[in-house]
């Protein structure tokens, strides 16, 4: 079963087994990028991201969704920014809730990104994928020197921090909001995603798109407006007045962005709550 999508930023495909190197290709061929752009100096180290996604199968690390920023300059397009997370063999299928630990690596070939390691988690009810904020240190790695192995002992740390992110989600699931709480975390969230008079209330964003987000929790409050704002799909209003429907955050900056503002946000959260 797979889930395939585009926008006007980007491309994404998702699958629920192990995809392969023809469908990265055919869905990210900046991925496959065989030199890098034409700006990069001698200085620059080219490492295609297939050799890296390479050398960590070898590890028990397993890609399951591609995205690829798209680009309007032609020229960059077989080397812009992409995303490809992975999955390690030895995590569990879920930490009991539904989540799946998942290594997220970002790279681009034209100057625009280094090698990037982030802890993040693919929420199974939903096909929804969360990146972690400042909850764990990310791991950038330039492309200079010994890449493959440099992403791949990066890649054993962010394992290690993703065991700390599922403590830290039980122990927001554990903390109940009151109503003017969930109102607040959602005005907040409404800041990070429009800076101006966002077209969508905190109410709206709040609404929970299946049964097994109604909770109180701050897990619960923290998903249902990730996924709203995310993926987009609330009806509101434009400044104008004229209704409108949200789009998605598509392009693949946007989105690592966002997401983990609002898990920093929902980490902050967290602390004043625990300190109460």
């Amino acid at each position: 079963m797979y889930r395939y999508s585009t926008s006007s930023t980007q491309t994404a495909f998702r699958s629920h087994t192990p995809i392969t190197n023809a469908q990265i290709a055919h869905h990210a061929p900046s991925v496959l990028a065989s030199e890098a752009h034409a700006s990069r100096g001698d200085r620059y180290a080219f490492i295609p991201t297939i050799e890296v996604i390479d050398g960590l199968r070898k590890e028990g690390f397993h890609p399951f969704e591609v995205r690829q920023t798209k680009c309007r300059d032609l020229a960059k397009r077989e080397h812009t920014k992409h995303l490809v997370r992975l999955r390690h063999e030895s995590l569990p299928l879920t930490t009991g809730g539904g989540e799946v630990p998942e290594l997220v690596l970002l790279n681009s070939h034209d100057g625009s990104s280094s090698y990037q390691l982030i802890a993040g988690f693919f929420r199974m009810v939903c096909s929804n994928g969360l990146i972690a904020g400042d909850v764990t240190n990310d791991i950038r790695i330039r492309h200079s020197g010994r890449v493959i192995d440099d992403v791949i002992e990066g890649s054993y740390q962010v394992l290690e921090n993703i065991n700390e992110l599922g403590h830290r989600i039980d122990d927001y699931k554990a903390i109940e909001l009151k109503p003017d709480e969930q109102r607040v975390f959602a005005d907040a969230a409404l800041q990070l995603r429009w800076a101006d008079q966002a077209p969508v209330t905190a109410n709206s964003v709040l609404e929970p798109r299946r049964w097994d987000d109604t909770g109180r929790d701050l897990w619960s409050v923290f998903n249902r407006v990730q996924e709203n704002l995310v993926q987009g799909g609330v009806r509101g209003r434009a400044q104008t007045g004229r209704r409108l429907t949200t789009r998605g955050v598509g392009g693949v900056t946007e989105n690592v962005k966002l997401n983990r503002s609002l898990w920093t946000l929902a980490d902050g959260l967290a602390q004043v709550k625990q300190a109460a």
